[in-house]
């Protein structure tokens, strides 16, 4: 079967545990000749979102994921292809793109009547249900409910030592196929609110395995950092009638921030930036997400996304650890005013210096940033 690009082929099959995996392209030629023969358990999930009532968001307490697979050897790395001597995630000895579901998920749906479907403390018991803000009354200021969803794990390439900016414009591609394929899968399954694909690089991002992967979060809820967005976007029709997204990207084009840009989209560092080193990827014309794009957007992406990356590992002489964060109209709503964007951004201000989410980040949510927007900008076109 195909996913949303008619040209990536895409094969399911099903690991020794239950949890899916899917090929993306041509490799393996033939996935089922390669089943999953190792022994595992089952996976078990208590993972329950719980509001808190003064900042007016959810947050997900994920106790079982403390043993999770930490730094492990090359040679023990659970996302290379299967070799004569080692089994791993991925069953057979070569691919180009798979996905598959997380084994220590933050968020998953409960099998109904299993082991980790009653769980939490709210009222509601079903784990797939999208969880709203709730009504807080003094009585019911503690609520909480199990989170359901799904977590999954997106490994760009078998090379172990490769990274994003290594892959070809083919491949850069084939992940983006398997990007909004699997947005389009997990924004239908029934209480998904929004879907996140996102990509954490470097050990000072904390990132636990160092092969090339990104993760695709399914939330019950609609995150903060969205929910500001599209209450800045309501705000700013109910003003001017126009949308905020439409006439910020006008004006940043229009300024001295820009990195790169091509027909369809524009590279530039915010005015506002919070990172040392950040640039927001926009396509020209506004579209909720990445299943509304038009197949030479995708395309002009990945040629500026893949030179953006290799921009910033040039910055410090050593590749840059970085955090790359899809943004998407929820599933269900906002659809109308949201524009879809791409944000990347570095830890790193300076070789050998972290920007550190300290006092002030950390304990008020106020940034500050060190570098100007605009020397970023200006440094970032030199490196290209």
């Amino acid at each position: 079967m195909t996913c949303g690009d008619p040209l990536v082929r895409k094969t399911a099959v099903t690991l020794a545990d239950g949890r899916a995996l899917i090929y993306y392209g041509t490799i393996p030629e033939h996935p089922a000749d390669y089943p999953d023969r190792r022994r595992l358990d089952p996976v078990q999930v208590r993972s329950e979102a719980r509001w808190d009532p003064l900042l007016g968001e959810w947050v997900v307490i994920a106790g079982h994921r403390q043993n999770r697979t930490f730094q492990p050897s090359a040679d023990q790395c659970p996302l290379c292809p299967t070799s004569a001597g080692t089994s791993t995630e991925i069953p057979a000895p070569e691919y180009e793109v798979v996905v598959f579901e997380n084994r220590f998920p933050m968020l998953r749906a409960a099998d109904p009547g299993g082991a980790d479907a009653d769980h939490g403390n709210g009222a509601d018991r079903h784990p797939m249900t999208a969880t709203a803000p709730p009504r807080i009354t003094q009585s019911s200021l503690l609520v909480g409910h199990p989170a359901g969803g799904r977590c999954e794990v997106v490994c760009f390439s078998q090379d172990h030592a490769a990274s994003f900016a290594d892959l070809s414009q083919a491949q850069a591609e084939t992940v983006m196929a398997a990007w909004t394929d699997r947005s389009a899968e997990l924004a239908r399954l029934p209480g998904v609110a929004q879907v996140y694909c996102f990509e954490n690089r470097g050990a000072e991002i904390g990132v636990t395995l160092p092969h090339p992967h990104g993760q695709i979060y399914a939330y019950p809820y609609v995150t903060p950092r969205t929910e500001r967005m599209l209450q800045s976007c309501a705000s700013y029709r109910r003003d001017t009638g126009r949308s905020l997204f439409d006439d910020m990207l006008a004006a940043e084009r229009a300024a001295a921030r820009i990195v790169s840009q091509g027909n369809h989209w524009t590279a530039f560092v915010p005015y506002a930036a919070h990172w040392p080193y950040e640039v927001h990827l926009y396509p020209h014309r506004r579209v909720p997400g990445l299943t509304a794009l038009a197949t030479q957007e995708r395309t002009e992406f990945c040629e500026l996304y893949l030179d953006l990356l290799s921009r910033f590992d040039r910055l410090f002489d050593r590749p840059a650890p970085y955090v790359s964060a899809w943004h998407q109209a929820p599933a269900h709503r906002g659809g109308e005013d949201f524009a879809l964007h791409l944000e990347l951004f570095t830890v790193m201000r300076a070789p050998g210096k972290l920007k550190y989410l300290a006092g002030s980040e950390s304990g008020m949510g106020a940034f500050g940033n060190d570098i100007a927007p605009e020397a970023a900008a200006s440094r970032l076109r030199r490196l290209g």
